[in-house]
C-alpha cells in the first residue's frame, strides 16, 4: 500500500488552486484543521468555495482565510460566530449557502458514496425547499442572487425535498491519529464533520497530532479508512482553543 505521508502542510496544500472547491471538518473551532488552513493561508490560492458546518471565528480556523478576502463562496449551517461573516455578506462581497445542519452532513457523505442526490423532509415548505434565500447580495443590501426551487416528491404520504450532493476539489481534515496508510482515528466530538468531509474531497488532506506505522492502528478502531485519504501531514500536538469560555460567578 502506498505511502501517504507528505513532509509538510505547505507541501500538502501546494497545488491548490485559486477557484478550487473546498470541505473543511470541524465544528466551531473543534477538529479544525488548523495547520492545513494556515499554510493554504501562506499561499496564494483565493477565490475558494467552501462546504463547512461554519467559517471558523474571527482571525481563528477558516476565519483567517475569509479575513484574507480569500473566500468567494461558502455552503454552511451555521455563522453566528464571525462578525466579518457577516460583514462581507451583507455587503455583497460574499455568496451564502445556508443548508439544515443534518442536510450538509448527508450531502457531504453522499458526495463520497457515489450518490448524485437524495430526498429529505428537512425544508420541505420552508425557503430551503421553496427557494427565495438570499445567496448574495449588492452593495446597497439588495439580493442580487437567491436560492431556486427544489425539486419536491411525495413518498408514502409525506413530502421530501431533493437535495444535491456535494463533492470537492480538495478536503482538509483533522484527526488524533492516523498511519501512514491514511487510516484515521478521531477522538471524541472531534470526529464531527471530518469523516463526511473527507469523504466529499476528490484529494483529501488529512492532518494528524500523531502519525504511526501501518498496523499499529486496531482495524475495529479507525474511524475512516485510508482510501478516502490521498495525503497525511504529521502536525504533531495541537493547541485546543477554546471558541466561548463560560465560568460561574464565584459564590453563585
Amino acid at each position: 500500500m502506498k505511502d501517504k505521508v507528505v513532509a509538510t502542510a505547505l507541501d500538502a496544500v501546494s497545488d491548490i488552486p485559486s477557484g478550487a472547491s473546498l470541505a473543511v471538518g470541524g465544528f466551531g473551532l473543534c477538529g479544525i484543521p488548523d495547520t492545513l488552513i494556515a499554510a493554504l493561508a501562506d499561499g496564494e490560492a483565493t477565490d475558494l468555495e467552501v462546504f463547512s458546518n461554519n467559517c471558523g471565528v474571527d482571525g481563528q480556523g477558516l476565519g483567517v482565510l475569509l479575513g484574507a478576502g480569500r473566500i468567494r463562496r461558502v455552503t454552511a449551517s451555521y455563522v453566528g460566530e464571525n462578525k466579518e461573516f457577516a460583514r462581507q455578506y451583507l455587503s455583497g462581497e460574499l455568496e451564502v449557502e445556508l443548508t439544515p445542519q443534518g442536510t450538509l452532513a448527508e450531502r457531504l457523505r453522499a458526495g463520497g458514496a457515489g450518490i448524485p442526490a437524495f430526498y429529505t423532509p428537512a425544508g420541505v415548505g420552508t425557503p430551503i425547499g421553496d427557494g427565495g434565500l438570499p445567496w448574495r447580495y449588492d452593495a446597497q443590501g439588495n439580493v442580487t442572487v437567491a436560492s431556486p426551487p427544489k425539486e419536491v416528491r411525495e413518498f408514502n404520504g409525506k413530502r421530501y425535498v431533493l437535495e444535491e450532493s456535494i463533492v470537492a476539489d480538495f478536503a482538509l481534515v483533522h484527526a488524533e491519529v492516523g498511519d501512514t496508510h491514511g487510516n484515521l482515528v478521531f477522538n471524541k466530538t472531534a470526529m464531527n464533520f471530518n469523516p463526511l468531509a473527507a469523504m466529499a474531497g476528490r484529494v483529501t488532506i488529512a492532518e494528524v497530532e500523531r502519525l504511526v506505522e501501518p498496523g499499529e492502528l486496531d482495524p475495529a478502531q479507525v474511524h475512516l479508512p485510508g482510501v478516502f485519504v490521498q495525503r497525511i501531514v504529521d502536525a504533531g500536538p495541537q493547541d485546543k482553543r477554546i471558541e466561548k469560555r463560560t465560568v460561574r460567578q464565584e459564590g453563585a
